[in-house]
Order: structure tokens, then C-alpha cells, then sequence
């Protein structure tokens, strides 16, 4: 049976709980619909997130991506969108959402949104010799 477009996210335990670790997320093909006229937006999207209890499934999440394809949005409006929806699902500690949209009339646009519980204290940075 194909994989059809979902909304849903689904989610797993963080084998690691205790531990500070970051995952990071590279979609080279995402595609919504510019609202103004209705040609396709292509963009990368990159998610980077410290997991708290729950990661997300990566192929619900690219049932998800996917879901945007006839869907009309403005970029920063579609990357403000996949941060809520990402948060709601697994509620990380921190996360990052950086969507990168390739050139429209000779403009690229680059959106960033982040997230961050407000109980999360980062690791200090190690710096070595």
C-alpha cells in the first residue's frame, strides 16, 4: 500500500532522557504552493532539536513534510507552522527550524524559528585547545 500525506507526527521515547544531545534534520525536498500565485516554493529544511522524553519518527515526519506540497503558505508562515507542530508532538528541550527557499525572482529567503523550554538549561560550551 503507498504512503498518502499526513498531518500526523508521531513520536518515540528519547533513549537517552538524561542526556543533553542534539539531533539534526536535513529535508532537501520540501514544497508548498506560493499563495499569491500558486507556483510551487521549494525549499531545504533543516531541524535541530535537544530531545527532552520524545523524538520525532522520521517517517511520519516525511509523510508530514510532504502534506505541504498543495498547500498555500508564505515562508515564514509555513516555517512558524512546522516549529508549533513539531513542538506540540515531542516538546524538546530546545529546537530550531531554518528553512531555506531557493531563488524567486532573484531573491532567497531564509527563515529561522526557534523554541526553547523555558525549564532547559543549555550546557556550557566546552571549548578545547
Amino acid at each position: 500500500m503507498p504512503s498518502i500525506p499526513s498531518k500526523d507526527l508521531e513520536t518515540f521515547d528519547n533513549p537517552q532522557p538524561g542526556r543533553n544531545y542534539t539531533i539534526r534534520i536535513e529535508i532537501p525536498e520540501f514544497t508548498c504552493l506560493c499563495p499569491k500565485t500558486g507556483q510551487p516554493d521549494f525549499a531545504t529544511i533543516l531541524i535541530e532539536y535537544v530531545p527532552n522524553r520524545s523524538c520525532v519518527e522520521l517517517k511520519s515526519l516525511k509523510l508530514y513534510i510532504w502534506s505541504f506540497r498543495e498547500d498555500g503558505a508564505f515562508h515564514e508562515a509555513v516555517t512558524n507552522r512546522i516549529l508549533d507542530d513539531l513542538v506540540r508532538a515531542c516538546a524538546p528541550n530546545f529546537m530550531r527550524v531554518t528553512a531555506r527557499f531557493n531563488v524567486r525572482g532573484g531573491i532567497y529567503t531564509t527563515v529561522v524559528a526557534e523554541h526553547r523550554d523555558s525549564a532547559w538549561e543549555p550546557p556550557r560550551l566546552v571549548n578545547l585547545p
